[in-house]
């Protein structure tokens, strides 16, 4: 399994990167892990818009999910004819949102382009992988994603505030993509997003073999984000995460 980043900045797109977005390849196999504003772009720089097999999208604020607007585009209005369908796996009001977005009618909306599908607990199988989620704490319906393929794990805690539930789904994970939108300081609003340190220390509990730390918001400097995660007692190795990295479990 390899797992490319496309986009790790938090909440709008930074200088350096787009929002959320990451690939991840196996058997020939392509899924999209969130799409949010600006990846549609640094996408085309690692695999052809057209052999992406599936998406699956966390929750649906526009830093994960805007560019399926983008895409829909790309894959309805493209000079040779519309490219087949794929599946879009998301929250349950994802075909909906994604329509209002673009200001299409509800239906058809964007199923010409997409098979929409609501996201299961899991586990259950997506192309070459086994997919398990699970629900997060966040201001909207948000999920975590589990995805293992060939005996090796990825963890992916999209957005998330402290929770005991992401990590039992990072267990033993060999890597483990969390996000780290918070600096640590007074009166962080808990139920929203993890600081460099919290994501230290769920790695750490979750026993994981690496950690990638993402959703790095521009405002804040990345390093303290880092050392942060460094003396939050996890011991593996810990990188921040930018676009192009690439890791093959």
């Amino acid at each position: 399994m390899r797992v490319t980043v496309i986009g790790c900045s938090g909440s709008f797109p930074g200088p350096d990167s787009p929002a959320s977005s990451y690939l991840i390849e196996a058997e020939g196999y392509a899924l999209v892990l969130d799409l949010g504003n600006g990846a549609l772009g640094s996408l085309q720089r690692f695999r052809s818009l057209y052999e992406i097999d599936a998406v699956c999208i966390s929750h649906l604020h526009a830093d994960h999910c805007l560019d399926l607007c983008g895409y829909w585009v790309a894959r309805t209005y493209r000079p040779n004819g519309p490219a087949p369908r794929i599946p879009v796996h998301g929250p349950e009001d994802t075909a909906r949102r994604m329509a209002q977005a673009y200001d299409l009618d509800p239906e058809p909306g964007m199923s010409g382009a997409f098979d929409f599908r609501t996201l299961r607990r899991g586990p259950y199988e997506i192309g070459p992988f086994r997919v398990t989620t699970a629900l997060m704490p966040h201001p909207v319906e948000a999920y975590a994603f589990r995805i293992e393929y060939g005996g090796r794990t990825l963890a992916y805690s999209g957005d998330t505030g402290a929770s005991e539930t992401l990590i039992e789904l990072a267990r033993d994970a060999d890597l483990f993509l969390c996000e780290a939108s918070f600096l640590e300081g007074p009166g962080l609003p808990p139920g929203l997003h993890l600081t460099g340190r919290e994501a230290g220390e769920h790695a750490a509990r979750a026993g994981a073999g690496r950690l990638v730390l993402t959703h790095l918001v521009p405002w804040n400097d990345a390093d303290v984000s880092l050392k942060e995660a460094r003396d939050s007692g996890y011991e593996g190795p810990i990188d921040l995460a930018e676009v192009g990295a690439r890791y093959t479990l």
